[in-house]
């Protein structure tokens, strides 16, 4: 019974984190373009650099609200 309660928790707390650290939502599709030096959305267009070695997390639609 107490591990039930320590899973219910635990992923309550991953549900909460993964909210905060991102804004990707399914219809997020990045691709790394390696010859641009940068990565694109193939479901909206938009482009962005991040941090090297990183891959995108925030979702730039122009349309989303949130």
């Amino acid at each position: 019974m107490i591990f039930f309660i320590f899973l219910a928790i635990g992923v309550v707390f991953y549900l909460w984190w993964k909210r905060t650290y991102t804004t990707l939502s399914r219809d997020c599709r990045w691709r790394q373009d390696k010859p641009a030096g940068d990565w694109h959305c193939v479901a909206c267009g938009a482009r962005t650099v991040p941090p090297p070695n990183q891959s995108p997390r925030h979702c730039l639609r122009s349309d989303r609200t949130g």
